[in-house]
C-alpha cells in the first residue's frame, strides 16, 4: 500500500510540474512585443520562444558576459542585433548570455531525451548512436543564437535592397517637383508601411531633427545597417551635399543603377538555378527513373539466368 501511495504522489508530482511548465511556456508564447517607432507608431517585433523562454534567467550570466574577455564580443553582437533591427528586444550581454544559456538547457533535455529513448528502445537506432545524436542537438543548440541572428540581418538587408529602388523614385519624384529632400522624406515615412527601410529613414529623420547635421546622420545610418546598397545611396548622398550636386539628379542615378543591380543579382541566380538543381536530380529523379526503366529488364534477364 505505501509502495501503492508513494508512485502516485510521484506522478501527481510529474503532473503538477508538467502543467506549471506547460502554462508557463504558453503565457511566454502568448506575449506579443512591440517596438515604437521614431513617429510614434508601434510595429510587432518577434523574438524565438526559447530565447523569450531564457531571458527571466539571463542575470545569473551577467558578470560573465560583462567581464573584459567578452569585450569584442559584445560589441559584434551589438553591431548584428543594430542591423539585425532587434537591439530593442535583447541586448548585446543577454545575447551572450543565451549564447551559453540554450546548450546548457536544451543541450541537457536533448540529452535526457536521447537517454530516456535508448532505455526504452535498446534494439532502436537512439541506442545504437545515442552519443552522436547527443552530441549533434548540443551542437545544434550551441550554435542556434548566432545563425538566428545572422538570418534575422539578412532578411532585414534583403528587405532594404527589394524597397530601397521604390523609395528613390518617390523621393526623385518629390525632390524634382520642388520639395525639400528632407520634406520629402518625411513625408514618405508618414505614408509607407513601417517596413525595415522605413525604420531606418524615420530614425535617421529623428536625428535631424534632434540637431544632428544631415551628412552626420545619413554616415550613422549607413554604419548602422551595414547594407551595400544603402551605404553607396548614402555616400553620393554625401558627396553631393559637399559638392553642391543636384540631390535630385543623384537620387535618380542611384535609383537607376540600383535597379540594374537588381537585374544582375536576378540573372545570376537564373543562370545558378539549373546547377543547384543538378543534385536533386542526380539523387532523387534519376535513379526512381532508372528503376521504373530498367526494373523489368533486370528481373526479365534474372529470371532467364536461374
Amino acid at each position: 500500500m505505501t509502495a501503492s501511495l508513494l508512485s502516485i504522489l510521484m506522478m501527481v508530482c510529474w503532473a503538477v510540474c508538467a502543467a506549471a511548465l506547460a502554462t508557463y511556456v504558453y503565457s511566454i508564447a502568448r506575449e506579443i512585443t512591440y517596438v515604437t517607432l521614431a513617429d510614434g507608431r508601434k510595429t510587432e517585433r518577434k523574438i524565438p520562444l526559447v530565447f523569450r523562454l531564457l531571458l527571466p534567467f539571463v542575470s545569473n550570466f551577467t558578470k560573465i558576459v560583462s567581464s573584459e574577455r567578452f569585450t569584442a564580443s559584445r560589441n559584434a553582437a551589438q553591431a548584428m542585433l543594430v542591423s539585425g533591427g532587434v537591439d530593442g528586444l535583447i541586448t548585446a550581454k543577454e545575447f551572450l548570455a543565451l549564447k551559453f544559456l540554450v546548450p546548457i538547457v536544451f543541450g541537457t533535455a536533448w540529452c535526457l531525451l536521447m537517454f530516456l529513448l535508448s532505455s526504452m528502445m535498446p534494439e532502436s537506432v537512439f541506442a545504437e548512436n545515442t552519443i552522436p545524436f547527443m552530441a549533434v542537438g548540443v551542437c545544434f543548440s550551441y550554435f542556434y543564437p548566432l545563425s538566428w541572428l545572422r538570418n534575422t540581418k539578412k532578411m532585414r538587408h534583403l528587405s532594404i535592397m527589394k524597397s530601397l529602388p521604390f523609395v528613390l523614385d518617390l523621393l526623385t519624384l518629390s525632390v524634382e517637383a520642388g520639395m525639400d529632400f528632407m520634406s520629402a522624406l518625411r513625408r514618405n515615412c508618414e505614408r509607407a508601411n513601417p517596413d525595415a527601410l522605413n525604420e531606418e529613414l524615420l530614425r535617421m529623420s529623428y536625428e535631424v531633427q534632434m540637431g544632428t547635421p544631415r551628412r552626420i546622420a545619413l554616415r550613422n545610418m549607413a554604419d548602422r545597417v551595414g547594407q551595400s546598397d544603402l551605404t553607396g545611396v548614402v555616400h553620393a548622398l554625401v558627396q553631393a551635399d559637399e559638392l553642391g550636386v543636384s540631390i535630385g539628379s543623384i537620387l535618380r542615378i542611384q535609383s537607376e543603377q540600383l535597379r540594374s543591380r537588381r537585374f544582375d543579382r536576378a540573372e545570376k541566380l537564373a543562370s545558378e538555378a539549373p546547377v543547384k538543381m543538378l543534385g536533386p536530380l542526380m539523387l532523387c529523379i534519376f535513379p526512381a527513373v532508372f528503376i521504373i526503366l530498367l526494373g523489368p529488364i533486370i528481373m526479365q534477364s534474372a529470371g532467364g539466368v536461374f
